[in-house]
């Protein structure tokens, strides 16, 4: 399928126009942007303004609010629970991870978890903002129930998502940001924009078979977790699939397992809501509580150069660090422009017509 080029810029804008005309506050309109469009900088398109769309459908049925009061409703000194009053995520899951920091620099570490949220864009957005204060950031989310545990054919969890973001010192840093599936949901939605089939291990259908067909969620079936079958490790990426909801949702009182609300506004909201919206979970870790940054750091430099200078075996590309191909993809979008398939640019453009604002 064919795509367009547009500097990151002029789609921040676009994106920040949107998100104001749907109420809101300017400031909270600009957090969002930046958080959704992070994902297109960073090459993770199935997360960016592909899903802008989405996010004004939840608003349209009334399951976003988009002047929601934020607020702490439990708190101990290294800890917290967020309610987020039905806001987007991606303006509620930053003043959360700027709580844990905030109390990492008072305590040494802060650990915070988020109800009554919705989808909060890549998680490496919320966790690498801990770097700048010489932290170690974590973020994670439960989400849509899409993923059958091993052994089953129900969709029990998300793709449920962690990200750790570690800091370097003349090495970029270390950032981990994985679907807890063999693969996240966008990537299905990409596929089905260009009318690909999915690789082995991604999906089943109903009856709990292989498939490789990209649009197999819509006729009953499930993704896989990390691993794709048992015989891979599937039960591993299951429990840390299961990880994420307990972190998430059992610690905050969100909503868990297949209770989680659906990004998709079309399909229907769970009869039983044993909680409130979705869950996040986010951390914060000073390093100087446990060694001086400096030598942690000269330490990351050596541990990541020594991954870097790994053999490799023959005819392969270099040893990659866990963060070095997202940033690569941000330096050259950032650059030249940031690449939209023709048919999120349809669905962009349709926005622009409704809210009666200028595309790029």
């Amino acid at each position: 399928m064919a795509e367009k080029i547009f500097p990151y810029n002029q789609l921040l804008e676009f994106t920040r126009n949107v998100f104001e005309k749907i109420g809101c506050p300017p400031e909270q309109a600009k957090t969002a942007s930046r958080a959704l469009l992070s994902a297109d900088l960073r090459g993770i398109d199935s997360h960016g303004v592909a899903r802008l769309s989405g996010y004004v459908r939840l608003w349209e049925v009334k399951r976003v609010n988009a002047t929601p009061n934020i607020r702490i409703i439990h708190e101990t000194p290294s800890t917290a629970v967020v309610d987020g009053d039905s806001g987007l995520g991606l303006v509620i899951a930053p003043f959360a991870m700027q709580i844990a920091i905030e109390k990492a620099k008072a305590v040494g570490t802060g650990w915070v978890s988020v109800q009554h949220s919705n989808h909060f864009g890549i998680a490496a957005h919320h966790a690498m903002m801990a770097l700048e204060h010489d932290m170690i950031g974590i973020a994670m989310t439960n989400a849509s129930p899409l993923v059958a545990p091993t052994f089953s054919i129900d969709k029990m969890l998300g793709t449920n998502p962690i990200c750790v973001a570690a800091p370097a010192g003349t090495e970029p840093p270390f950032v981990a940001d994985l679907a807890t599936t063999t693969a996240a949901n966008g990537k299905l939605e990409i596929l089905q924009r260009k009318n690909l089939d999915t690789p082995t291990g991604w999906v089943q259908d109903k009856e709990g078979n292989p498939s490789h067909d990209a649009n197999i969620l819509k006729k009953g079936g499930a993704l896989l977790p990390l691993g794709g079958d048992r015989e891979h490790g599937s039960h591993k990426g299951y429990a840390l699939g299961a990880v994420v909801d307990i972190f998430s949702a059992l610690l905050s009182g969100a909503n868990y397992a297949p209770w989680v609300p659906p990004f998709p506004a079309y399909v229907p909201m769970p009869a039983q809501q044993p909680g409130k919206g979705i869950g996040h979970f986010f951390g914060a870790m000073r390093i100087d509580a446990f060694r001086p940054a400096t030598d942690f750091k000269q330490s990351m430099d050596h541990w990541i150069q020594g991954f870097r200078n790994a053999k490799t075996v023959s005819g392969e590309e270099k040893v990659l660090v866990p963060g070095d191909p997202e940033r690569e993809f941000e330096i050259l979008r950032f650059k030249n422009g940031v690449p939209i398939l023709d048919a999120v640019v349809n669905d962009l453009e349709a926005l622009a017509e409704k809210f009666s604002i200028s595309f790029l």
